[in-house]
């Protein structure tokens, strides 16, 4: 009999133990000797939570908005890419499990589904478009135009991708799509292929990154903004000076995001950025964050650090591998009990409870001789 998947590291090793090297080792993987994919879980453990006492906590609500959507709770679903790898459902299930759990799904401009399957199988659930801006600024308009057309509420543009990251990983097993799965949005689009061959060195992934615009600047938020009116969510965001840019350049929202790990190494765990970059955006744009979250603890943390809301990559993967969208259903809900229960347990009866006073960090803690 199978052992009951208790916290979201089971799933984890399941999938470890399941899926091929090439897939596992894409998901899981991070840049170069991959301190910052360590860090971003370590960083965590370094706050600690500062609970109060004898607060009513006998109703909770873990509800909260996010772009004036109401979700159950502040925990959404990261774009991830080719999830078709992990199971044959691939976006479309984990799309399902986001609308069965009432929380957003992003989905990856390099995805195995359609944003037109998405609409069509999850059709009540809040979803929003992770974009890149390519060299060729029709592909780009061609994908929002399709992401409007089939109901997205928002575009979520990747802004720390000039050039792929170093992963080792992925050059050592020359990581290629499996043949019978495709980069589905880019069927149809003039574009290099909608498969990700192997490589004579490195990733297959190599090419795609070569399409991608490394010139951007600020400026080229008024051309996305020129060509669709849904809000604007930037993705990668990691300083102060670069969220206020954002706030200037008229974003709806940001997530603090140092991309999973996955491109820069060394870089800060994103729920150490967090609090300067809340400080200095102040009410001017919604943010959120994403990078090692795996306990309904850390969601407490990310939220009482200024967080409106986390998103989840790689533990959605796992569950996906693990059964589909009823698998992804079950890591959400993991995590809805666990954020549920620091909640009550920190005399927290709604989101709006949770305060910075709420956390400490270890290093305000003396040292012991």
């Amino acid at each position: 009999m199978a052992e009951p998947m208790v916290c979201v590291d089971d799933f984890e090793r399941f999938a470890f133990q399941v899926l091929p090297r090439n897939a596992f080792d894409y998901y899981r993987s991070g840049a170069n000797d991959q301190s910052t994919l360590k860090d971003n879980v370590a960083a965590f453990k370094r706050w600690k939570l500062a609970p109060r006492v004898l607060r009513d906590v006998s109703c909770l609500d873990l509800s909260t908005t996010i772009l004036g959507h109401q979700i159950s709770f502040p925990v959404c679903v990261a774009a991830t890419a080719m999830q078709c790898m992990a199971h044959p459902h691939g976006e479309v299930a984990t799309a399902q499990a986001a609308q069965a759990m009432g929380t957003a799904f992003t989905l990856s401009t390099f995805a195995t589904s359609t944003l037109e399957g998405i609409a069509e199988d999850a059709p009540q659930v809040l979803r929003f478009f992770q974009l890149f801006i390519y060299k060729n600024r029709d592909i780009t308009r061609q994908l929002v135009r399709r992401a409007e057309r089939a109901g997205f509420s928002a575009v979520c543009l990747t802004v720390d991708v000039p050039c792929f990251g170093k992963r080792l990983a992925d050059d050592r097993n020359k990581f290629k799509l499996p043949p019978h799965l495709k980069l589905a949005n880019f069927e149809g689009i003039d574009f290099k292929s909608s498969g990700v061959g192997s490589a004579k060195e490195g990733s297959g992934l190599d090419e795609y990154g070569a399409s991608l615009d490394p010139s951007l600047t600020w400026k080229d938020i008024d051309f996305l903004k020129s060509i669709t009116n849904l809000p604007i969510i930037l993705k990668g965001i990691l300083t102060a000076e670069d969220a206020l840019l954002a706030v200037d350049a008229g974003v709806a929202a940001i997530i603090v995001s140092n991309h999973g790990a996955r491109q820069l190494d060394t870089v800060p765990a994103t729920i150490d950025v967090l609090p300067e970059i809340v400080a200095a955006v102040k009410d001017r744009c919604e943010v959120y964050m994403d990078g090692g979250v795996r306990l309904g603890t850390d969601v407490f943390k990310a939220l009482a650090l200024g967080a409106k809301a986390v998103f989840i990559g790689r533990p959605a993967l796992y569950g996906l591998t693990y059964n589909g969208a009823k698998g992804v259903e079950s890591v959400l809900r993991l995590l809805q009990r666990e954020f549920a229960s620091a909640m009550a347990l920190s005399g927290c009866a709604s989101v709006s409870d949770i305060q910075p006073c709420m956390l400490r960090h270890q290093t305000t803690f003396p040292a012991k001789l």
